[in-house]
């Protein structure tokens, strides 16, 4: 049932970014600092977007990048005079989803050893694999079977590259008829079929099951054992079976924490997600299967306001809807902006918070004396940015609003733990994107994301959205990275390109790739208006030429 927020509250209490004397929230998740950030005068943020919201035209969309790379932020003074010799940034190249096959074998080894060849020769640092529970774990509780991803590393050892492994306990795809489909363990679906209320479930009844539920996060509900425990055990033979590689050849982990391997709520699913950026989805929050709305319950009952503890908001829209004709999300009287509405979205958020910190606990306990990277993945939801109240983002369990930032809780969690912070969209130009909606902005998004990230002093991995050739795309990777690393001493910042395929290695994409690899590499030598010599063009001709047969389909 949905609840609707009262007219006159009984209740009033402030839940933005800026200290508040008293947080209700506090008593409802004692475990997780929901930090409440105030901003000194020599850490002075300016985002013209967030604390100073200035609209143009209908909707309130943010004016476009002016070219300054630098113009919605006002930049310390320390952080310039701290500048340092950049040393270049590694990239790595995500391999193909079907890289291992349902039935747990290599797909076409010969043809993958000679592209993890090519890679190797064009100067990347290493390869990404995703290492899926669904296939790992795949028909018995505790039985794993890490035989392909052994011989993967092996093969990217051999090929004398680094390996980042991402631990997946996502679904990929959009159902069996995907050729890149895994699902979530059989035993796992089994219990799920037995109870849907381990499966995200929305205002309408409708269940996704591309991640388990984080209400039910610390109940023995997968056969004696939690979710987190499940995650925990994996993670754990992951390291006892991979143990004389970590630190060495695999360079560094990233953690699944939600949908896509990202710290969210599937609030839109992923099969609509890579389009909902040009439909305007805001999404659906996902609270009511019976675990959600029991932990809203209970936090409802310790602040006193009973009534706020049924059910998700009402008048939130639908999948796509104008965000300025819902009760919710409206800009001038919407309830996101009452005091029930901040309860709530403290809560949802507060709930995703929670579920990303006993995660990195297990990481920090599994493999602590290992020295490699730890890292996790933030969504790049962008296409309500220009909107006071981010309905998107809302939705994902992103509490950032014209008046609030919502990141900065999630980059000082992966500080305390040593996570590094990963995001996509570092190809996106606002420019184009606005074309087709006016509300988004992905490097107004990005900037404040990459913000927090200096703020808290943590690394950053870089990924794009969807594979892309084009200079001027790669150009707007470099210039997001120099937003982040301007004037750090030690900023450490590194490439995920998503992914390998046969497009990759056809002549002037494979041109494209490697002038990029060596751009990252080598600031020095390589300048954003890099001409190659004919000797270095035709050498890169002909090994694009030789290695285009041995793409990955």
């Amino acid at each position: 049932m949905a609840t609707a927020s009262p007219s006159t509250p009984s209740f009033s209490a402030s839940f933005c970014c800026k200290r508040s004397v008293f947080n209700p929230l506090t008593r409802c998740f004692p475990s997780v600092a929901l930090t409440q950030w105030t901003r000194s005068p020599t850490h002075r943020l300016v985002i013209s977007s967030r604390v100073n919201s200035k609209s143009s035209g209908a909707g309130g969309s943010v004016s476009p990048d002016n070219g300054d790379e630098f113009n919605l932020y006002e930049m310390p003074k320390q952080f310039g005079a701290e500048q340092s010799k950049k040393k270049g940034s590694s990239v790595f190249v995500m391999l193909p989803v079907g890289a291992v096959e349902v039935e747990g074998k290599v797909r076409r080894k010969k043809i993958m050893f000679h592209s993890l060849k090519a890679l190797a020769a064009s100067g990347v640092e290493g390869v990404v694999i995703e290492v899926w529970w669904g296939l790992v774990e795949r028909d018995l509780p505790q039985v794993y079977n890490w035989q392909p991803y052994l011989e993967l590393v092996e093969m990217a050892e051999e090929s004398g590259l680094k390996v980042r492994a991402v631990l997946a306990f996502h679904q990929c795809g959009n159902g069996p008829e995907d050729p890149y489909w895994v699902p979530l363990p059989r035993w796992v679906l089994e219990e799920i079929d037995k109870n849907p209320d381990l499966a995200y479930c929305d205002r309408f009844g409708r269940r996704n099951k591309e991640y388990i539920s984080l209400g039910c996060d610390t109940l023995p509900v997968l056969r004696g054992r939690s979710p987190i425990q499940a995650y925990a055990d994996f993670m754990r033979n992951f390291r006892d079976t991979f143990r004389p590689l970590l630190g060495g050849v695999i360079a560094g982990i990233q953690v699944g924490m939600g949908p896509a391997g990202e710290l969210r709520y599937p609030s839109c699913p992923s099969k609509k997600l890579a389009w909902a950026w040009h439909s305007r989805e805001l999404g659906e929050f996902q609270c009511y299967d019976k675990y959600m709305l029991a932990s809203l319950h209970a936090c409802a009952h310790e602040v006193g306001m009973h009534e706020w503890g049924s059910g998700g908001p009402i008048g939130a829209g639908s999948l796509i809807q104008d965000p300025e004709n819902s009760e919710f999300f409206r800009r001038n009287d919407g309830s996101w902006n009452t005091p029930y509405g901040k309860f709530f979205l403290e809560w949802y958020s507060g709930m995703l918070l929670l579920h990303g910190q006993r995660i990195c606990m297990d990481v920090e306990n599994i493999f602590r004396g290992i020295e490699m990277n730890k890292s996790a993945k933030v969504a790049g939801i962008h296409w309500h940015y220009g909107i006071e109240s981010h309905p998107s983002e809302l939705t994902a369990g992103y509490y950032n609003t014209s008046a609030r930032d919502g990141f900065l809780p999630i980059t000082e969690m992966f500080s305390r733990y040593r996570f590094t912070l990963c995001c996509s969209g570092f190809e996106k130009l606002d420019m184009e994107e606005k074309q087709l909606n006016p509300l988004s902005s992905p490097e107004d998004f990005l900037r404040q994301l990459l913000w927090s990230a200096r703020i808290c002093r943590i690394p950053v991995e870089g990924e794009n959205s969807a594979p892309t050739w084009d200079h001027k795309s790669f150009q707007q990777v470099l210039k997001m990275r120099k937003f982040y690393s301007y004037g750090l001493k030690n900023a450490s910042f590194s490439f995920n390109f998503v992914r390998m395929d046969k497009h990759m290695f056809e002549g002037h994409n494979w041109i494209s790739f490697t002038r990029f690899v060596r751009q990252m590499s080598d600031d020095d030598l390589f300048r954003a208006k890099l001409e190659f010599g004919d000797d270095i063009l035709s050498l890169m001709l002909d090994d694009a030429n030789t290695w285009a047969a041995f793409a990955c389909g």
